[in-house]
């Protein structure tokens, strides 16, 4: 049976049920998958709360990134039935199977697995255009990166070693600082049982950081500014703990500071983006230079379970849901 994870109405995690769908066919520039793996983000849980609008009345399917195979292929379409491809776009995937635009899938290289490809897509190309467009780093550079030990997190402090810049981070608990510190950073700060605004100016002889790329908002934004230099990039690409409601414009003023509020989608709608930014993704992990583990995975069914523990922090590196 083709089936889908679906929440009734914006809420807690007990508004997932089941539902059942009829394998769906593709129209002209569309193919049909079968999901094999599914990715884990918390944009999935602001989608669910009603944080970001719902684009349905009820019955919304949420999930960002997803691999599959090709079941079928419309009108118009250079690929292949029985192809590996995977995508990441706002909301579907947390779906056994789908119909999508051939023009949102790319093609999994043949040494990467879906496992790989389903937990890489939104959040490494996040790391992506965050590291090369919200803030283009630049050789030698210092920058605080929260989150460290998340999907995302781990990822940046690979790529941003592999381009020579010098990465601290935070995050809670011994267990994750020394995971991240094993995923390219530098130095990682224990937000739990240190001032991370004040490590972070002793790490840096008071000098500060040129970017902070903060996913986590309320609880850390207002130090985020703090920390930087004069002239430095605040990158606000999420808020795990809450909007930045405190913030104020004129706060840019302490230092001649920059803001920027980043969305993938809107990179992904750039003609080219895409497809050339996963090529680049996948050669980075080809090579070695940045290493994916998927240290939790949950079934499809038991999505409720893995919000949970999402929410709780309780995840490390990237979480894949299997239908």
């Amino acid at each position: 049976m083709a089936y889908a994870m679906a929440i009734a109405r914006p809420g807690g995690r007990d508004q997932f049920h089941k539902i059942e769908i009829e394998v769906p066919k593709p129209g002209p520039g569309e193919v049909t998958l079968k999901h094999t793996a599914i990715g884990l983000n918390f944009i999935d849980v602001y989608f669910r709360t009603g944080l970001y609008p719902w684009p349905v009345e009820s019955d919304l399917i949420t999930g960002g990134e997803a691999a599959g195979v090709i079941e079928a292929v419309g009108d118009g379409v250079d690929l292949q039935v029985g192809q590996r491809v995977a995508y990441t776009q706002p909301n579907g995937a947390y779906a056994s199977h789908r119909v999508i635009a051939a023009k949102n899938v790319v093609p999994i290289p043949d040494d990467i697995s879906d496992e790989v490809a389903a937990a890489v897509m939104l959040k490494g190309l996040t790391v992506h255009y965050l590291i090369h467009h919200s803030y283009p780093v630049k050789f030698g550079d210092t920058v605080l990166f929260h989150a460290a030990a998340g999907g995302v997190g781990s990822i940046a402090g690979q790529w941003l070693k592999a381009k020579g810049v010098r990465a601290i981070g935070t995050a809670g608990g011994p267990e994750k600082c020394a995971r991240a510190l094993e995923h390219g950073y530098d130095a990682v700060i224990d937000y739990r049982t240190e001032d991370f605004g004040a490590e972070v100016k002793r790490l840096t002889d008071g000098a500060g950081v040129a970017a902070v790329y903060d996913s986590v908002g309320a609880d850390t934004v207002m130090t985020s500014l703090d920390v930087l230099k004069r002239f430095g990039t605040l990158v606000c690409f999420g808020q795990s703990s809450g909007p930045a409601d405190q913030f104020k414009i004129g706060d840019l003023a302490r230092n001649s500071l920059f803001l920027t509020r980043p969305t993938l989608f809107q990179h992904t709608d750039q003609p080219g983006w895409l497809r050339n930014s996963a090529a680049e993704l996948f050669e980075m992990i080809g090579k070695g230079d940045i290493k994916i583990d998927v240290p939790q995975t949950f079934s499809l069914e038991d999505v409720a379970a893995a919000h949970e523990a999402l929410e709780g922090r309780k995840t490390v590196g990237s979480t894949v849901l299997t239908p």
